[in-house]
């Protein structure tokens, strides 16, 4: 049976990225038939990168099927994977993120969650020795993994294991890191071909704040401008994605990865209390600036409160 690795809905470039690096691994090294796909449309930045480093865009799986072999990467959150997940047999996750319960395994298996920026830091980690084996496109795909999710190493959730393994892994390549990050924060900010529903689920999570759900998501730019024109139809079209998805709020933060800091856009009253006690901040309009934050995982998720 083929064993497939995922990561979560709305893929980003790690949940892109360190599947086809997982199954490389079990295929090539481990002996282990494996095959990464996807559960969502990748974003632009994705999509750059697996056309940059020639690599095929994986699978869109729109059915898990029953009893199928998997590895969960890049999350631990059933809200995030497919509704019958518990019904596959789960061999293995690998995450950088907190853990949350409800999943379940059909005997012990291996969990590597690590307080590391990115799934392919700790990959690498785990990989060893066996990395010098890695094609030259595998390779790309994980740097370019631990780039985007340190945002060039802007991001408060780098360390330095994250930053020495991306050195390690540019030199390897003959990369210039900045100009290759700068060519896929660019991917990431050319948005202009999607609606404001995708917009508002394209890098999304959702969250439970003492009984009110949320979707909480983050849109990283170095061009916000464009997206800030936006902000009266994209508020207008929070309710109706709020409604769809379940839950009573749609948070939208527009991470400016340049000036290192975050737009918050604020519809409502909910939205501007939950904004004024989550970051001590005087919301006087529909948008807030709140500076040095960058993170949805370490700044923006734990001081959620209402």
């Amino acid at each position: 049976m083929t064993t497939l690795v995922f990561g979560h809905k709305s893929p980003d470039t790690d949940s892109t990225g360190s599947p086809i690096v997982w199954a490389w691994y079990l295929n090539n090294i481990k002996g282990i038939e494996a095959k990464p796909v996807l559960l969502g449309e990748p974003n632009t930045e994705a999509l750059f990168v697996l056309d940059h480093w020639n690599l095929d865009k994986p699978e869109i799986m729109t059915d898990l099927p029953a009893d199928a072999d998997v590895v969960i990467v890049d999350t631990n959150n059933p809200v995030e994977l497919p509704a019958n997940i518990n019904d596959a047999n789960i061999t293995g996750i690998i995450d950088h993120h907190r853990l949350v319960a409800g999943l379940e395994t059909r005997g012990p298996i291996e969990i590597d969650i690590q307080p590391l920026a990115c799934t392919a830091t700790i990959m690498w980690k785990k990989i060893g020795k066996d990395w010098a084996q890695a094609p030259r496109e595998i390779k790309g795909a994980a740097l370019s993994c631990i780039l985007s999710d340190t945002l060039e190493f802007r991001s408060p959730t780098t360390t330095q294991e994250d930053k020495a393994i991306a050195y390690s892994i540019a030199e390897e390549l003959g990369v210039d890191m900045t100009e290759y990050a700068e060519q896929m924060f660019a991917a990431k900010s050319d948005v202009s071909s999607f609606s404001e529903e995708e917009l508002l689920r394209m890098d999304s999570k959702e969250f439970d704040l003492n009984g009110t759900g949320l979707r909480v998501s983050v849109l990283e730019t170095t061009s916000p401008a464009p997206l800030l024109n936006r902000k009266d139809a994209l508020m207008a079209a929070m309710p109706g994605v709020a409604a769809a998805d379940g839950a009573a709020e749609v948070l939208l933060f527009i991470v400016d990865i340049l000036k290192e800091e975050a737009t918050l856009l604020v519809p409502n009253e909910t939205v501007k209390k939950i904004a004024e006690k989550s970051f001590d901040a005087t919301v006087s309009g529909d948008t807030v600036v709140l500076p040095g934050i960058m993170s949805r995982k370490k700044q923006i998720i734990p001081n959620l409160t209402m």
